[in-house]
This record gives structure tokens, C-alpha cells and sequence, in this order.
């Protein structure tokens, strides 16, 4: 089975239409999760953005950010994680990954065997790439 860990904006570009062409290569991801195809990891830290951006930048409802949500949680193929070395953490962040949360993802990933990365952050896939972290081939 895959192992996809996502990132705050792989799960954003899903459930808007801020981007039509990250929609078109999200959903597959997601249509595979929910059928349990594939494992989709999403570090907690991924949750916590996606609240923030969907309500402060989008202007979402929190009640409708609750339940969509619940939806993705209650996906048989996401298991949502909270746990990764943070000594590996410390030592990516903020040297060599500025961005905490990205940091996070990384460090969840080479806990992860396996495991590649989906994310449209440009400086993200850079440091993954200097990492030796797979990153997930986009496909329509």
C-alpha cells in the first residue's frame, strides 16, 4: 500500500477551488483514500492549519470546517498521526527547513518507510529534495 503524508495545501486545493489544476491532481488522492487504496498521513499539526486558513482566509463557517472535518478523519484510508522524532525535528528546524509546520512533515516522513510527500509548497519540495524525502508524482 502507498503512504502519501500531506500537506496543509494539498488538503486546502481539495476542498477549494482557489487552484482548478491542484484540484484535478488532489482528488485522486483523496477518491483513493476513501476507498482505502492508498494510506493517506496527515500529520495533526495539517488540521490545526487547515482550521485556521479555511477560517481566517476563506471566510468558512466553523461549523462547516467541522465537518468537513469529520469527513476526512472518518476516510478508511487516513490515519491522522501526531507523533515523529523531534530530535530529528530539531535538527531540521529552523536550520535547514525554516517553517515549523514543514519541519513537522518532514520529520514525519522518514519516520514514515515508504512514505513520499504531497505538497505544492515550492520551498518545501526544495528542502525535502536536499533531504532525500520522496515527493509524490502529480498525475491527472
Amino acid at each position: 500500500m502507498r503512504h502519501i503524508i500531506i500537506d496543509t495545501n494539498v488538503l486546502i486545493s481539495f476542498v477549494t477551488a482557489r487552484n482548478p489544476e491542484q484540484q484535478s491532481f488532489v482528488t485522486p488522492i483523496f477518491v483513493d483514500a476513501a476507498k482505502a487504496v492508498i494510506d493517506v498521513i496527515c500529520p495533526d499539526h495539517v488540521l490545526a492549519e487547515f482550521v485556521y486558513v479555511m477560517d481566517r482566509i476563506y471566510g468558512v463557517s466553523r461549523k462547516d470546517i467541522s465537518a468537513m472535518m469529520r469527513d476526512f478523519i472518518a476516510m478508511p484510508g487516513v490515519r491522522i498521526v501526531s507523533e515523529f522524532s523531534y530530535d530529528l525535528l530539531f535538527q531540521l528546524w529552523p536550520g535547514r527547513i525554516a517553517e515549523y509546520g514543514d519541519a513537522v512533515i518532514a520529520a514525519t516522513a522518514k519516520g514514515v518507510k515508504g512514505a513520499v510527500v504531497a505538497t505544492f509548497d515550492k520551498k518545501l519540495i526544495a528542502a525535502l529534495k536536499t533531504l532525500n524525502i520522496p515527493l509524490h508524482i502529480w498525475q491527472q
